[in-house]
């Protein structure tokens, strides 16, 4: 049984007709209504008279995006062709996702959650808030489809590198699952953005009378646990066979959820274990250049939030794949936090997710000391500071070592801890380097770069598509761990000649049926699958996989 077709959401195209179908963003097909359906459905004069298939409409509508003089344009632009037409929305995304990616997620979303109130226009979604503890099931069964398989939910504490928006960041989860679905071909009535309004401390936000959320203080106490609980035991009701993705939650929540529902759901947190694999398969990839070991490298964190942590694990989980333990993998790892050097030392200052990589050493209060005194050969940065991996840090670096691997991946760009051109002129085109958000490709000394982009939109569609079509009842960090090397071998040797350590992204779809049959047979091996594994799982990912075609209409 395909499970795509197990609970169709409702196609009520024989019901509707008229200006009623034109108004449906899934149903609606525009000027490539044929003549038959535009008699079949009364929608005669209702649309100009001349007939466009979806070919033509695909280039008058990249022609109109081409013409926006901004990205936050540009945004609004794709934004309200999804909310007019959706399958022609995710056929121009499929067919320009490189060049297209940057806007319907980082960094371009950053600027829309920050405009949110402003730009909103329709409602994507379900806004959730302090003030509906008690009816959350009631407002789930608002939606107006049945089988709903992958949830992304933000409560807007800390949106990218741009901190608490609060109800503004609803863009993030609608966002993230235009990627699920053009990237990894999940059906859109299958997706459902979430977010929760448990107020903000952003006081500009407060203060600004066109602001959509609540107007108060970010809830942190039992009424927060409460309306989270309600959440989770709401959906895992209605859609037993969701998955839940929690997205940019502040540190504390962020692992304290993961870990207290891991194991009764399958719930995720891309900050953490996405951003872990995505690092993981850029590092893979790096070390191909080098031609060292994993388990060798010196590796200095600027940042030890969500981020920093889940990376580390990623790669301790890679350690220990080749043979070292858990303490001589952590060994392995200095993180720099904004007091400096994370030790025992601080142990009475440190939130318990840094208490696991803290070290027995003396403090140190900088970075730039702590390089000196590591020499590592990797420098990783996650801080969402922009310009700490500066000249002298990354020249200290280069003289160290050969092949310095930099990889500056805070969100968005003007947040990265160096350029890509920083780092290639720093280091006289010896670093390895790769960033949170895009850098255009660049010559220097004669010599063509193409930058890496650590996204983490590589890792997780696949990783929501392979939970899916198993049926994963709870998603557990091995999932990610082959994910990463799924990633890894995809990079061709042609890429990384040209410096980058991810493939390119316009073969995402590739990389994620790729990734999805890996997670897919992990859920199998450890028996955590609700469907049965199919003899051939490749062909049946790609028989699940939705198409942005349109149906027609008899």
């Amino acid at each position: 049984m395909n499970p795509a077709a197990d609970d169709p959401a409702p196609h009520d195209q024989e019901q509707k007709r008229g200006v009623d179908i034109l108004h449906n963003p899934r149903l609606n097909k525009g000027t490539a209504f044929t003549p038959e359906e535009r008699d079949n459905l009364n929608l005669r004069g209702l649309l100009p008279p001349k007939y466009l298939p979806i070919e033509e409409q695909l280039d008058l509508v990249y022609e109109n995006y081409s013409h926006k003089e901004s990205d936050l344009e540009k945004y609004i632009y794709l934004i309200g062709l999804l909310d007019r037409n959706e399958i022609l929305f995710y056929r121009l995304l499929e067919g320009h996702l490189e060049e297209m990616m940057p806007v319907v997620y980082t960094p371009t979303v950053g600027l829309a959650c920050q405009r949110y109130s402003r730009i909103f226009r329709r409602p994507r979604g379900l806004c959730i808030s302090l003030r509906d503890r008690g009816r959350v099931d009631t407002i789930l069964a608002n939606w107006p489809y049945r089988d709903i398989r992958i949830i992304v939910v933000t409560d807007g504490e800390r949106i990218l590198g741009l901190g608490d928006l609060g109800l503004n960041g609803m863009g993030i989860p609608v966002g993230k699952l235009s990627l699920y679905v053009a990237a990894a071909g999940i059906d859109p009535s299958k997706t459902l953005p979430v977010c929760l309004d448990v107020g903000t401390n952003n006081e500009e936000l407060r203060h600004d009378p066109l602001y959509l959320g609540l107007d108060r203080s970010r809830e942190r106490g039992e009424e927060y646990d409460e309306l989270i609980d309600e959440f989770i035991n709401a959906v895992r009701a209605r859609w037993p066979r969701c998955i839940i993705q929690f997205e940019d939650f502040g540190n504390t929540n962020a692992f304290r959820l993961l870990e207290k529902y891991r194991d009764e759901a399958p719930v995720l947190n891309d900050d953490i274990q996405g951003t872990g694999a995505v690092t993981l398969a850029g590092l893979l990839g790096a070390l191909r250049i080098t031609k060292q070991p994993l388990s060798e490298q010196r590796i200095v964190f600027l940042g030890a939030g969500e981020a920093g942590i889940g990376i580390a694990e990623a790669i301790m989980t890679g350690m220990k794949e080749e043979g070292l333990s858990d303490e001589e993998a952590k060994q392995r790892f200095w993180h720099v936090d904004s007091k400096g050097l994370v030790t025992h030392q601080r142990a009475g200052e440190l939130a318990p997710h840094k208490l696991l990589f803290a070290r027995d050493e003396p403090p140190v209060n900088t970075l730039g000391r702590v390089v000196e005194r590591v020499q590592p050969t990797v420098l990783l940065g996650v801080s969402g500071k922009p310009g700490l991996f500066n000249e002298m840090i990354v020249r200290a670096m280069a003289r160290q070592i050969e092949r310095p691997i930099i990889f500056a991946l805070s969100n968005p760009t003007s947040k990265a801890e160096c350029t890509a051109r920083q780092a290639y002129t720093w280091t006289d085109g010896r670093a390895i380097y790769a960033s949170g958000s895009p850098f255009d490709p660049l010559t220097i000394n004669g010599r063509f770069f193409r930058p890496g982009q650590g996204n983490n939109a590589y890792v997780f569609p696949g990783v929501g598509l392979g939970a899916i079509v198993s049926g994963a009842k709870r998603i557990v960090n091995s999932m990610f761990h082959h994910a990463a090397m799924a990633l890894a071998n995809t990079v061709s040797d042609e890429l990384l000649e040209e410096g980058s350590v991810y493939p390119r992204q316009s073969d995402i779809k590739e990389v994620s049926l790729e990734i999805a049959a890996a997670v897919a047979r992990e859920a199998y091996r450890l028996g955590v699958n609700g469907e049965p594994e199919p003899d051939d799982l490749e062909s049946y990912i790609r028989d699940w996989v939705w198409k942005p075609e349109y149906t027609p209409y008899g």
